[in-house]
C-alpha cells in the first residue's frame, strides 16, 4: 500500500515540478534580456512568446513547454505506472488486504490514477508556478503534450484537431485553447470510462485550464478579443 502511494505521489510531484519550470521567463531573460511578463499580454506561454520574442523565441518556448508535458507523461506511463503494476500483492498480509480494498477490481485503478495525476501535476505546475509566486501560463501546450501518454496518440490528435479547428474558424488562439479544454473531459469519458476518480482529476484539471482563460472569455463575450492577423493596436489575444 505504502509503495503504491509513494509512486502515485511521485508521479504528481515530479510532474508538478517539471510543469512549474517557467521557460517563457527563462528564455526571455537569458536570450532576449527582457521579461516576457512585461511584454504583450504579460503571459509566459507560447502565444505571448511569439508576440514578444518573435518566431525563434516563440518556437523555443513552445518546444520547452511541450517538452515538459511530454516528459511528465512519459515518466508516468513508462516509469511510475509500470512500477505500480509490478507491486506484488499478498492477499494474506495486512498490507495486501489494504491494497486490494482500495485499489482492487472494484476500487480505484492505480495505473490510470498515476497517469491522471501526472496530467494534473504538469498542468497545474505550469498555471501555478511556485517560482513565480504561484502564477504562470494557461497550460495548453504542456497539457496537450501530456495527453499524448494519458489518452494515447488518437486522443492527442483529436485534441490537436479541435485546437486547430477553433483557430481556423475564429482566427483566435484562445478559442482553440478553450475548445480543446472543453473536449478533454468528454474524451476522458471514453478513455477512462469506469475509472471515475482518474476521470474526475482530468476533468477538474481541464476546468482549471478554462478558468485560466477567464480574461479571454470576457473579451470574447465583449467582442474585443484580438484575432490572428489583426492590427497590433487591438487588444492582444493570449
Amino acid at each position: 500500500m505504502d509503495t503504491v502511494i509513494t509512486y502515485l505521489t511521485l508521479s504528481f510531484i515530479v510532474s508538478f515540478l517539471l510543469g512549474s519550470i517557467p521557460w517563457g521567463v527563462i528564455v526571455s531573460k537569458l536570450a532576449f534580456h527582457k521579461d516576457i511578463r512585461e511584454e504583450g499580454s504579460g503571459n509566459i506561454g507560447t502565444t505571448n512568446a511569439f508576440r514578444s520574442m518573435g518566431k525563434t523565441g516563440g518556437a523555443v518556448v513552445f518546444l520547452l513547454d511541450f517538452g515538459k508535458g511530454v516528459l511528465s507523461g512519459w515518466l508516468a506511463a513508462w516509469v511510475f505506472a509500470p512500477a505500480i503494476a509490478g507491486v506484488a500483492v499478498d492477499g494474506t498480509a495486512a498490507e495486501g488486504q489494504a491494497l486490494l480494498a482500495v485499489f482492487g477490481p472494484t476500487g480505484v485503478n492505480p495505473v490510470s490514477l498515476c497517469l491522471a495525476l501526472a496530467f494534473a501535476g504538469c498542468t497545474l505546475g505550469h498555471i501555478f508556478s511556485p517560482w513565480l509566486k504561484f502564477k504562470g501560463g494557461k497550460g495548453i501546450a504542456v497539457a496537450a503534450a501530456c495527453l499524448l501518454f494519458v489518452y494515447g496518440p488518437v486522443g492527442f490528435f483529436i485534441e490537436i484537431a479541435v485546437f486547430a479547428g477553433g483557430i481556423l474558424i475564429t482566427r483566435c488562439v484562445s478559442v482553440g485553447s478553450i475548445a480543446a479544454a472543453v473536449v478533454c473531459p468528454l474524451l476522458g469519458l471514453y478513455f477512462y470510462w469506469g475509472h471515475w476518480v482518474s476521470w474526475a482529476i482530468i476533468a477538474a484539471t481541464a476546468l482549471v485550464v478554462i478558468w485560466a482563460h477567464r480574461a479571454n472569455i470576457q473579451r470574447l463575450r465583449a467582442g474585443t478579443e484580438n484575432k490572428i492577423g489583426s492590427k497590433k493596436k487591438e487588444r492582444p489575444c493570449a
